[in-house]
């Protein structure tokens, strides 16, 4: 196991929830080689009853499950808050993959799961459920000034002068990335769509629409003034002054 990957994993609690017996022992023993410390249970049922005896930062879920399916997880755990959430699925339908984006998960793997994607996309995850622990901090709030943000890349979060944060999912914090490189600039959402789904055959524009939606959403719930806005017939918008920590992280 490489030093860099031994850094990240440490002290990060991973469940994998899969029923497949085979596929679940060759994803422990890649999490477990990885240096996470893991278990997996085989039904949602399980899972509950372990997590109340083994708590976990990270949960990875098959969506095709015996009993309670993989979905009713992702929505419930997305409510308690603080989990970082990846999906496991062999199908790889739009529809699908949108339906566990909207109930909150952070990254939706499709099957048969490419193992080296899976290992950096858990190191980007562990440093944002990480908090305040991660190695590097952000610069300290009380620099910034009334009107100014930050966007922490390291740990996931946008924050405000008045010291208040709000955490960002993958996709949310990848939109945000765009807006605030460009702060003051109106982006047309097929732009946005282009720069966010720069691989994708075709575009779907609801795609950028549920991005927004949820991290409106998300701050409202939050009482977080986000400074974001839309303007009829040209795009969105990031209104203000803002810095980008750290600075060399694209």
């Amino acid at each position: 196991m490489r030093t860099s990957d031994a850094k990240h994993a440490a002290g990060l609690r991973l469940a994998l929830i899969e029923d497949n017996d085979d596929l679940r022992d060759e994803l422990l023993f890649f999490l477990r080689h990885r240096g996470y410390s893991t278990w997996g249970v085989n039904s949602a049922e399980a899972f509950w009853k372990q997590l109340h005896r083994d708590p976990v930062d990270i949960v990875l879920i098959d969506i095709g499950l015996p009993g309670e399916d993989g979905f009713g997880v992702v929505d419930y755990l997305h409510r308690l808050g603080g989990y970082g959430l990846v999906i496991l699925s062999a199908d790889g339908r739009e529809q699908q993959r949108l339906r566990g984006m909207n109930l909150g998960a952070d990254l939706y793997l499709v099957k048969p799961v490419n193992f080296a994607r899976l290992g950096d996309a858990l190191q980007d995850l562990g440093l944002r459920v990480r908090g305040p622990d991660a190695a590097a901090g952000p610069a300290p709030v009380s620099a910034l000034e009334p009107g100014q943000w930050q966007l922490d890349i390291l740990q996931g979060c946008l924050l405000g002068a008045s010291g208040a944060g709000l955490p960002l999912s993958r996709q949310e914090l990848a939109l945000l990335k765009i807006l605030l490189h460009s702060a003051n600039q109106i982006f047309s959402k097929e732009a946005l769509h282009d720069l966010l789904f720069e691989h994708a055959c075709e575009r779907e524009l609801h795609r950028v629409d549920v991005i927004l939606s949820r991290l409106r959403r998300k701050a409202k719930e939050n009482s977080f003034l986000l400074p974001i806005r839309t303007v009829f017939g040209k795009g969105v918008v990031f209104t203000g002054h803002c810095v980008i920590a750290p600075a060399a992280v694209d």
